[in-house]
């Protein structure tokens, strides 16, 4: 190995000698003038302060030796055949006890869980066994450098150790596979927990949302079976497509008032001489309006559509289970794989949204276009609100056949109110503002000025219509 020394720094005296003897020729030089030097003749330099003493190119000694030396080297040690085969078979044991206590402690931590006394007992023994045999061979090497015992140097011992080491590898292998599955299955079972207490929190939120807002959520029809289906159920899909139908009033007065319709005006052609003045009570002619169209035929099985006309044919359950089916399906480009609502969804936009209405609306008829074409649906903000109460009254017609004897009705205009089968719309508890404060002449008079919401009759429970007053 080369390595370098910085040599002891000369003493001061040596260093004053030096310069004396550099005097000393000098003056002699001086005073035999006559005598030129030749070439071959040592010659002396003027000393500057600037200049050291590595300018020049001789080493300045004394007696013969150099008292100045920058580094030395030290003879590479060289190691002979025999010295190079021992370390190789000292390495070729040590990397053997190595692999063996890295197996046998990872056997130890198997054994901890589940409690194997037996296997922890046979792997401390082993690890004990093979330091034991590392510091053999820590001081035999320390006692005469590369001198290791015979056996140790032996050639077969080395190719045995050898296979001992790659054997210990891949012992170490299967247990360290088991510990990891050992650690997948652990983390499998707090996923499966993390995912339940998820889903009852899930739960525990569907239940106080349906709480503080009836209508807004099917989540209490989650895990419905016909067998537990029941008029309360009716009454949550029914309060879900209201709710939907405000919204689409909502978006649908907001495009008239972009197009600079006369709502009052537009109200009282729906409901004529019955309605009083008032936003509210112009949202619930639109409401009426909406109602009318879009339930129009909703007692029919096939809803009175073309090429539906195999679903007079189906009984309870067919419905029931096309509800489950079409809960799954939210974005509005997934009711293609639903042919029957699909067309349901057509044909009620055809005869609710007139022409004229969607090109003073939109200033063209594309949202009319596209879904004559049958391609595809428009997506914007109007029809997507427009498809999203289409698709919840799609819903409550599938609920409202799955029993077994059910009808819906209305109150005609000026026939007398019941409480039984009606309902004043400013009598309904709803966080929406279309029904907010009751008007100063509420229940002034007795008689019907239209009907808002239809009533339906589900076995034998009655759910009232929502009526305006005249």
């Amino acid at each position: 190995m080369e390595y370098t020394q910085r040599a002891p720094q000369p003493k001061l005296g040596t260093l004053a000698r030096a310069f004396n003897k550099i005097l000393r020729l000098r003056r002699s030089f001086t005073s035999s003038a006559s005598d030129a030097p030749s070439e071959d003749s040592c010659s002396v330099h003027k000393l500057k302060l600037s200049q050291t003493f590595s300018d020049f190119p001789t080493i300045i000694s004394e007696g013969g030796s150099d008292f100045y030396k920058v580094e030395y080297e030290k003879p590479r040690q060289k190691f002979s055949s025999k010295d190079r085969q021992t370390t190789e078979s000292l390495l070729a044991h040590l990397f053997a006890s190595i692999s063996a206590i890295k197996a046998a402690y990872a056997q130890l931590q198997m054994a901890q869980l589940p409690y194997q006394p037996n296997l922890i007992q046979s792997s401390d023994l082993t690890i004990v066994s093979e330091f034991r045999r590392v510091s053999e061979l820590k001081h035999s090497y320390f006692r005469d450098q590369l001198a290791i015992p015979r056996t140790v140097s032996d050639s077969s011992s080395d190719l045995v150790a050898q296979i001992e080491e790659q054997w210990n590898l891949i012992k170490a292998y299967p247990i360290t596979k088991a510990k990891l599955e050992s650690d997948l299955e652990l983390k499998d079972s707090e996923i499966l927990s993390l995912q339940a207490k998820l889903l009852e929190s899930k739960k525990r939120n569907q239940i106080l949302d349906s709480n503080l807002h009836p209508g807004r959520s099917l989540s209490p029809l989650d895990g419905l079976h016909p067998s537990g289906l029941t008029p309360n159920h009716f009454l949550t899909a029914l309060r879900f497509a209201i709710n939907s139908i405000r919204s689409f009033v909502k978006e649908l007065v907001k495009q008239m008032e972009s197009a600079r319709w006369d709502l009052d005006a537009a109200a009282s052609a729906i409901q004529p001489g019955v309605l009083r003045r008032g936003r509210t009570h112009r949202s619930l002619a639109f409401q009426s309006y909406i109602c009318q169209q879009i339930f129009s035929d909703f007692h029919h099985k096939s809803y009175n559509l073309d090429g539906l006309e195999d679903r007079t044919m189906w009984c309870q359950r067919r419905f029931f289970d096309e509800f489950i089916e079409l809960r799954h399906i939210v974005p509005l480009q997934k009711l293609w794989q639903h042919p029957a609502a699909a067309k349901f969804l057509r044909a009620k936009f055809l005869s609710l949204v007139h022409p004229k209405m969607e090109s003073s609306f939109f200033g063209n008829l594309n949202h009319r276009d596209a879904v004559s074409s049958g391609r595809c649906f428009p997506n914007t903000a109007f029809f997507t609100g427009f498809a999203e109460m289409a698709m919840r009254v799609w819903f409550l017609h599938c609920i409202f056949f799955s029993f077994e004897d059910s009808s819906i009705f209305q109150a005609r205009k000026g026939s007398r109110f019941s409480e039984v089968y009606m309902e004043s719309v400013w009598e309904v508890n709803e966080d929406d503002d279309h029904v907010t404060s009751a008007a100063a002449d509420e229940h002034a008079s007795t008689a019907v000025g239209f009907t808002v919401v239809p009533g339906f009759r589900v076995g034998q429970t009655v759910v009232q219509c929502q009526v305006y007053l005249a």
